[in-house]
């Protein structure tokens, strides 16, 4: 089988472009690195895309796309930053939906992002491979 390197662009499909990049800068700090009228590309970490796509807007293409629905998005986050993510959600007026103690030890934070996308931080321990 030929080798990954990993995954590079992960996207989301949004009702208002500007919207949804505010909140990613604001509460991850996602830089901008293209914005056309169909999408937004989001750098995670300088390593990873984050791409907004307008609802419907890729229809019409070579390789048409389109999505609906909430969807769900986890980030890795260092154990002992946890606190500090939970502090800086309220401080941003993102209302944390859930907390979960998962059994190998890992924490995770839940909420949503302005489409109503279930975002989630968490920790190590939450999988057998993180």
């Amino acid at each position: 089988m030929p080798a990954l390197n990993g995954v590079l662009e992960t996207a989301l499909y949004v009702d208002d472009l500007d919207r949804s990049a505010r909140f990613y800068e604001a509460v991850f700090g996602f830089e901008p690195i293209v914005s056309i009228d169909r999408l937004i590309a989001m750098s995670i970490l300088g390593k990873q895309v984050l791409l907004l796509f307008k609802k419907g807007a890729s229809l019409d293409m070579e390789t048409p796309h389109d999505g609906t629905g909430q969807l769900h998005l986890a980030f890795a986050v260092a154990a002992e930053e946890l606190d500090a993510w939970r502090d800086h959600l309220r401080e941003q007026g993102v209302a944390i939906e859930a907390e979960q103690v998962w059994e190998r030890g890992g924490r995770s934070l839940y909420f949503r992002d302005p489409d109503g996308h279930l975002l989630e931080v968490a920790s190590p321990g939450v999988w057998s491979i993180y």
